[in-house]
């Protein structure tokens, strides 16, 4: 008999025909490295913490770093369209407040919610594509 069970933690265990198995959490490819351009930020939709989500990625070099698309002052998206940022001297523009933050880094420098921080998303880089990091 097969029992299907999904779990967040990697190390928990589910049986399988009698036998206990390790449950892996699903990785999620988000894109090639070729696809983010350099400091820009990108926007991608994705499950996170079993919640589809709006992440935005942004490629300095050869990594990639991911934070979900929410200005920490109010809880609303950074982008101004879907996928849009406003970018002013190498800084994210939140669209909805005016706030600023460094990238990389996420931290706000400017406006409401100076100090804060943008809430980082785990990824991994493997053969050249950005992946959420398993959980």
């Amino acid at each position: 008999m097969r029992v299907a069970v999904t779990f967040r933690a990697s190390r928990r265990l589910r049986m399988l025909s009698g036998r206990p198995h390790a449950i892996r959490p699903m990785s999620q490819r988000l894109c090639l490295l070729s696809d983010l351009p350099e400091g820009q930020p990108v926007a991608f939709e994705a499950r996170v913490e079993g919640s589809e989500e709006s992440l935005l990625l942004v490629r300095i070099g050869d990594g990639v770093e991911g934070f979900l698309n929410v200005c920490p002052h109010a809880g609303r998206r950074l982008d101004w369209a879907p996928g849009k940022f406003l970018m002013e001297g190498g800084r994210l523009i939140c669209a909805a407040h005016g706030a600023s933050f460094e990238l990389p880094g996420g931290r706000c420098v400017a406006g409401p919610c100076k100090g804060q921080a943008l809430r980082p998303v785990a990824l991994r880089i493997n053969a050249g594509e950005a992946w959420l990091a398993d959980a």
